[in-house]
């Protein structure tokens, strides 16, 4: 099951790749921007609660959508390309095996824990 959904999401970020193609950028745009959306783990530097929060925002692939669909009705090219950054890079991020957060602790995912397992 974890390589169906690994091939699903890569998938998803083929179809971000397609739609920023559809965009009047440069590529390379592309990729300065797809790491962008990490600028959410900021908000670790305060607590973890806050941390999930700023995370899952700028990871959550509805809000990418609907960021998608505001550029749409204001046929605004910025929102669009935010849009597909955001929806690309959460992709991305799941085919890692990065999920979202969980107020826990960073390592807390919905796709579940990540980084070194300590032992006690």
């Amino acid at each position: 099951m974890k390589t169906t959904l690994k091939l699903e999401e890569l998938a998803m970020f083929g179809l971000g790749i397609l739609a920023f193609g559809q965009l009047h950028f440069a590529w390379w745009w592309f990729l300065v921007l797809i790491f962008a959306p990490d600028v959410g783990m900021l908000g670790y530097l305060i607590n973890p609660k806050i941390g999930a929060f700023t995370y899952n925002l700028f990871h959550h692939k509805a809000v990418a959508v609907l960021v998608y669909l505001e550029g749409i009705y204001f046929q605004n090219e910025m929102l669009l390309l935010t849009g597909i950054i955001l929806f690309s890079h959460a992709s991305l991020d799941r085919i890692f095996g990065y999920g979202l957060k969980y107020k826990t602790a960073f390592a807390d995912t919905h796709l579940g824990k990540i980084g070194k397992e300590t032992t006690s």
